[in-house]
């Protein structure tokens, strides 16, 4: 791989003064979200599609109950849909389109899965080319230790969080490697599913959990991920 490629967020954080590690391993959306804060969207005759209905219905996933999600405070254009492909990479590969808040799994035939995300805050951002070295269910959340000493009342995950519905990683945590390194990055689910389509996390990719669950499922580790920041044509 061409040094080219390196993921531009080491550049940024070095301009910044900040180590990888105090921004990376976060994984969080900031002060804690609200959704009181969302306004809802208008939904066809006042609610969405029965399919969209089903999708992000309430689940029991190993053990845990992941709650049905309010889709009057997601923006539509963020439900999972198949879409023809605007990304130009070979079928299996993720690409996580920053800029349109949209992430894609390449399929055959010229189509893609499209998902929407949550971003990173302007100085957290971060592009380049990677892998899924591994891929964890129901993930346990460590805040680094840089993390701690500004919010201090994470302290008490200082050896991790347990798993569960409230754990900012979700459901499942998808881990990117670049030459056989750990980028600290990771594609994850959130509990905070109304803050879809915003850039509110301190780098990490995060997807509604029944969107986690569903793009687990379709790629293995190893597969290719491309991170763009440039947008793609949708």
């Amino acid at each position: 791989m061409d040094n080219s490629t390196h993921f531009t967020r080491r550049r940024l954080l070095i301009g910044f003064g900040i180590g990888t590690t105090a921004l990376a391993a976060g994984c969080t959306s900031g002060p804690r979200a609200r959704i009181a804060s969302v306004a809802p969207y208008p939904a066809p005759q006042g609610r969405a599609p029965a399919r969209y209905r089903a999708m992000y219905d309430a689940v029991v996933d190993n053990g845990y109950r992941i709650p049905a999600i309010d889709l009057s405070r997601v923006d539509p254009v963020y439900y999972r849909q198949e879409v023809a492909d605007p990304t130009g990479e070979k079928p299996g590969t993720v690409v996580v389109d920053t800029a349109n808040k949209f992430a894609y799994v390449v399929e055959p035939g010229g189509r893609a899965m499209r998902y929407g995300v949550g971003v990173g805050r302007e100085g957290f951002g971060w592009s380049g080319r990677a892998k899924i070295q591994w891929k964890k269910k129901w993930p346990t959340w460590t805040p680094p230790k840089e993390m701690i000493a500004r919010k201090p009342e994470l302290a008490e995950y200082a050896d991790g969080m347990e798993p569960g519905i409230d754990n900012p990683l979700g459901a499942r945590a998808l881990y990117l490697f670049q030459n056989g390194k750990d980028t600290l990055y990771r594609l994850h689910g959130s509990p905070e599913y109304w803050t879809i389509g915003t850039s509110g996390s301190s780098g990490c990719i995060r997807f509604m959990n029944q969107d986690i669950i569903d793009l687990y499922e379709r790629v293995p580790s190893g597969s290719p991920v491309v991170v763009r920041q440039g947008g793609l044509i949708a």
